[in-house]
């Protein structure tokens, strides 16, 4: 018997989604409303993700990088890390937190596991209790490949950050669209 994967997809994320403790997307959100400038880090699809939060962060006002692209500038300590990582583990995201970490900076994990490397070196963590690519016995079921329940539903709550971003920066479509790329 054949299912449809759209509704499969969707039961599964709004699983992932209904556990998602809410104090910790308005935590996100109300840490990133006083940020001076935001890098943003993660590898492979979870580094796509960040850098759609990214693009979406400059549309709302906020100075954002991409951590690893040429024109990103040396951390400071007012800079919050947003580091994207669903093991907690991933070598390079874990750098740029302890980088962040050093030079007094603020780290916003957004990974599945409470306990990783990369919690360690957060300030403040989004939980999202969904699957990775490493199926460990305390994650969510899903019939995806790898991270991608991971990813799909960080994308969504990236847009629940940048939602409440938008209300309590008062930006609304006319104006993330002034600041939307021209360039394209």
């Amino acid at each position: 018997m054949s299912t449809d994967a759209l509704d499969v997809i969707q039961a599964e994320i709004a699983g992932v989604l209904a556990r998602v403790d809410r104090a910790m997307v308005e935590r996100a959100a109300a840490v990133l409303d006083g940020a001076g400038r935001i890098f943003v880090a993660g590898a492979g699809r979870s580094g796509f993700m960040a850098e759609a939060f990214a693009m979406r962060l400059v549309h709302l006002g906020f100075r954002v990088h991409v951590v690893g692209e040429t024109t990103a500038p040396s951390l400071a300590s007012e800079d919050i890390v947003v580091a994207v990582s669903g093991s907690g583990t991933t070598a390079g995201t874990l750098r740029s937190a302890q980088e962040a970490v050093r030079v007094g900076g603020h780290v916003l994990a957004v990974t599945t596991d409470a306990d990783s490397p990369l919690v360690e070196q957060a300030r403040t963590v989004l939980l999202v209790p969904a699957a990775t690519k490493h199926r460990r016995a305390d994650e969510t079921a899903t019939v995806q490949p790898l991270s991608s329940l991971f990813d799909q539903s960080v994308h969504l709550l990236f847009d629940a950050v940048c939602l409440r971003l938008a209300e309590l920066r008062d930006v609304d479509n006319t104006a993330a669209r002034s600041a939307h790329v021209t360039t394209e």
